[in-house]
C-alpha cells in the first residue's frame, strides 16, 4: 500500500475524506433547523431566500443530527473491519452492524460505558449521546442483535432515507472495485431497511461518492451508478429518481421549485435525487448546500447527501470556513476522517506483520 500511495496522493485523499465528512455534516446542520418545515414556512421565517446560514436546532447553531452520527459510525466500522482482517475474520457487514449497534446505544443510554473496553474511542465521545430525530426504521432495525441481511432484512417494507444519509463512507473505499462498494452498501442498508429501493439507493450513492473520490466527474459517476443499478431487480424507482435529477439540470436555472419537483427527501430515492441534483447545479459549495436545504421536507438529509458529494469532489478547502468553525463535533469528525485516511493508505505500519501500534488497536479494537 505504501508503494502505491505517494505523498501527494495521500494528501489529496485525506482532503477528500475530510471534505466528505465535513461537507455532509455542514449540510446536515444547515437543514437541521428547518427539517419538517414547508418551503412557505421557511421563506416566511427566514426571508425570500430561505435559510442562508445555520439556524438554531437542538439548543445551538451548527448542530448535527442522526445523519452525521450514523455516518461517523459507518466510517468507524469500516476502519475496524480493516483492523479485524488481521485476525482472519473478514466480513465487513458484521463490523458495520456492530458499529450501528454502538450508535443505537447512544440513542438510549445516558453516556459512555467506560467498562466496555472493546467499544473503541468513538463510542466514548459524550456529545454523540443525543437523540436528533433518528429514523424509526434505524432504531427498530438495530433494537436487537440480529443482523438484517438481503435474504432476511429488517423492516421489509421500509425505504426511508436512513440508508442513503449514512452511506458515503463506503464510497471512500477507493481501493475497491465499484461493484463491491455497491454491494457492501446494499448489504448494510438491509440491516435496517428491507425495501429494494432503500437498499439500491444506498448502493448508488456509495458508487457516486466512490467515483468522485477517485477523481471522476459527478455526471460520469452518476452514469456509472445507473449502469450498476440496471442489473439489479427492483431498481426502477432509484433509476427513475436519478434520471429525473439529471433531467432537471437541463430544465433551466436552479430553484427551490425544481428541487421540490424531485420530492421531499423522506424516501431514499428522493433524498438521493435531490442531493445529486443540487451538487450537479452548484455554482460553489455554499450555493449547492443552501439549495439542498431550502425545500419542503427532509432538509437535513438532502443537505447531508449534497454536502458529502461536494465535499469529496472538491476537498475540505472548498468548504466555507465560517460553517466549519461553528460545526458541532468538528474535532471528532476531523479525527475520524484522518484516521480513516491513514488506515486506508498506511495500514501495514499500524497493524502489520512488522509490528503494530498499541494506541491504534486501543482506538480500533479487533474484538
Amino acid at each position: 500500500m505504501t508503494a502505491v500511495w505517494g505523498r501527494a496522493q495521500q494528501q489529496d485523499f485525506r482532503s477528500r475524506v475530510r471534505g466528505c465528512l465535513l461537507g455532509g455534516a455542514i449540510g446536515d446542520a444547515l437543514g437541521a433547523g428547518v427539517e419538517f418545515e414547508s418551503l412557505e414556512a421557511i421563506q416566511r421565517d427566514h426571508g425570500p431566500e430561505g435559510v442562508t446560514d445555520y439556524v438554531p436546532a437542538y439548543g445551538r447553531r451548527g448542530a448535527v443530527t442522526d445523519d452525521t452520527q450514523m455516518t461517523l459510525f459507518t466510517m468507524e466500522g469500516l476502519i475496524r473491519a480493516q483492523v479485524r482482517r488481521d485476525t482472519g475474520a473478514w466480513h465487513p457487514p458484521t463490523d458495520i452492524h456492530r458499529a450501528y449497534r454502538r450508535w443505537a446505544a447512544t440513542q438510549t443510554e445516558w453516556g459512555p460505558d467506560e467498562r466496555r473496553k472493546d467499544a473503541g474511542w468513538l463510542s466514548r465521545e459524550e456529545w454523540l449521546y443525543a437523540r436528533r430525530a433518528p429514523g424509526g426504521a434505524c432504531l427498530s432495525g438495530l433494537a436487537d442483535d440480529r443482523m438484517g441481511t438481503l435474504d432476511e432484512p429488517k423492516n421489509p417494507g421500509s425505504k426511508g432515507c436512513g440508508t442513503v444519509m449514512r452511506s458515503a463512507p463506503f464510497g471512500l473505499l477507493v481501493g475497491w472495485e465499484p461493484h463491491l462498494v455497491f454491494q457492501l452498501a446494499v448489504e448494510c442498508a438491509a440491516q435496517t431497511h428491507g425495501h429494494p429501493t432503500g437498499q439500491l439507493a444506498a448502493g448508488a450513492f456509495a458508487v457516486i461518492v466512490h467515483g468522485l473520490a477517485r477523481g471522476e466527474a459527478l455526471d460520469g459517476s452518476v452514469q456509472h451508478a445507473l449502469a450498476l443499478l440496471g442489473a439489479r431487480p427492483g431498481h426502477q424507482e432509484t433509476t427513475d429518481a436519478l434520471q429525473s435529477a439529471l433531467g432537471a439540470v437541463r430544465q433551466g436555472m436552479p430553484s427551490p421549485q425544481r428541487v421540490e419537483a424531485l420530492g421531499q427527501g423522506w424516501t431514499a430515492e428522493e433524498a438521493l435525487a435531490i442531493g445529486v441534483y443540487c451538487a450537479l447545479v452548484a455554482e460553489d459549495v455554499r450555493h449547492g448546500l443552501l439549495l439542498a436545504v431550502n425545500h419542503s421536507g427532509d432538509s437535513d438529509s438532502t443537505g447531508s447527501v449534497c454536502g458529502n458529494l461536494l465535499g469529496v469532489q472538491h476537498g475540505e478547502t472548498a468548504l466555507p470556513p465560517a460553517w466549519i468553525a461553528e460545526l458541532e463535533g468538528r474535532s471528532t469528525i476531523l479525527q475520524l476522517a484522518d484516521d480513516f485516511a491513514m488506515e486506508m493508505t498506511q495500514a501495514p505500519a499500524l497493524h502489520g506483520p512488522s509490528g503494530a501500534s498499541p494506541a491504534w488497536l486501543e482506538r480500533y479494537p479487533a474484538a
